[in-house]
């Protein structure tokens, strides 16, 4: 039996304009946005992916659950 050793985001971090800029993961660690881009990348992380968006850049997006409590935008800001 494999253990999922997969990190999840846990907060985020806004900037002024309410853009997601940091994550805090399960572990403690604390990831800028393009770490956490990369790692989403490398499916080191549980519960998200990337997309394309109309401006042709990568962004990190919650995976469709129909559960609005988990989404990005409402995990708990940190400092």
């Amino acid at each position: 039996m494999a253990l999922n050793t997969r990190e999840t985001f846990i907060a985020v971090r806004k900037n002024g304009d309410g853009n997601l800029v940091a994550f805090k993961m399960s572990s403690g660690r604390v990831l800028d946005y393009q770490q956490a881009l990369q790692e989403v990348k490398a499916g080191a992380i549980a519960g998200v992916n990337v997309f394309k968006g109309r401006d042709g850049e990568m962004y990190i997006r919650g995976d469709a659950d129909g559960d609005p409590s988990n989404n990005l935008d409402n995990l708990p800001s940190f400092e």
